[in-house]
């Protein structure tokens, strides 16, 4: 991440109290042990943590003042003050009534309409910790990167692949040039290509797969400008990336891996990144999204015979 990007990232408005336990889901796995304590415990109760000086939590935690503090500022907020205004304003949140239900994991012997429902919840928690937790400052300079790159080259591996292709095929039916790369080699290959003009993506769910980190450091190197899409920002790949865009993921369990919240997560943030290019270009776009549609219209009509 460019020095550029560090100071925005402290010179950022403290999160929203709603966003609190999302960025605590975010950030937690990342933490000391001391301050994954101190974190679990804001992110448990609220309401009592709101009450508690900053020798209070320490106290309750078993950690230190220090630690209180080195994790407010990790979650977002300039002292522990700010932090425990967040935890009256989320506790208050609570106390109406729409607090979050708290689902068990899917058991292998569970009846499908449990997974479907289980399956449901967690997936409109993940989508909404994702939106919670995302900079838009960050969204909108990466947004105005791609409206006007040259090429558009997207890196992932595995399930993250996946969400690679899918953008890449909107971002080309809306008239841009991207590719996504699958290969490792070849994305190193094709990021030797890139220049200053043109926008390198990486898709990385931990923030360490090196087959995506190496083609971004690449990119990065040849003056590029790269995003990164991650659920860990503070992660390997982040030292390569322009801009970052936080993903956040449900709890992984025995039956669902972190791979299938990952991608859902992922692919929130991927169409909000297209839908603000496409907004951007729009005169072009339009018109290149309506030639594609017809060019494939015959394919979706029934056959007479």
């Amino acid at each position: 991440m460019t020095q550029d990007v560090k100071e925005s990232f402290s010179s950022e408005s403290p999160p929203a109290p709603a966003a609190l336990a999302a960025k605590v889901r975010t950030l937690a796995p990342s933490m000391t042990r001391s301050m994954q304590l101190v974190a679990e415990a804001v992110a448990g109760d609220p309401a009592g943590c709101a009450a508690l000086t900053v020798t209070g939590l320490a106290e309750l935690t078993g950690t230190s003042e220090a630690t209180v503090v080195r994790t407010a500022r990790l979650l977002g907020y300039p002292g522990y003050r700010d932090l425990r205004l967040a935890l009256a304003g989320l506790a208050a949140h609570q106390e109406s009534g729409r607090a979050p239900a708290v689902t068990a994991d899917i058991a292998v012997d569970d009846p499908i309409a449990d997974v479907v429902a289980k399956l449901a919840h967690d997936e409109q928690q993940t989508l909404a910790d994702t939106a919670a937790g995302l900079d838009t400052v960050q969204l909108g300079a990466a947004v105005a990167a791609a409206s006007t790159a040259r090429r558009i080259d997207v890196y992932g591996v595995g399930a993250s692949s996946l969400v690679g292709q899918d953008l890449a095929q909107k971002l080309l039916r809306i008239g841009l040039i991207a590719h996504a790369h699958m290969d490792p080699h070849l994305a190193v290959t094709n990021a030797v290509q890139l220049r200053s003009g043109d926008v390198a993506i990486a898709i990385t769910h931990s923030g360490s797969t090196g087959d995506v980190i190496e083609p971004l450091r690449v990119a990065f190197d040849r003056g590029a400008t790269t995003i990164a899409i991650t659920g860990r920002p503070d992660g390997p790949v982040s030292q390569y990336a322009d801009h970052v865009l936080t993903t956040s993921t449900a709890r992984e369990s025995e039956l669902r891996p972190a791979a299938m919240s990952s991608r859902t997560s992922q692919l929130l943030v991927v169409d909000c990144l297209f839908i603000g290019v496409a907004q951007r270009t729009y005169e072009t776009a339009a018109p290149a999204l309506a030639a594609s549609y017809e060019a494939l219209a015959h394919r979706h009509t029934p056959r007479t015979r």
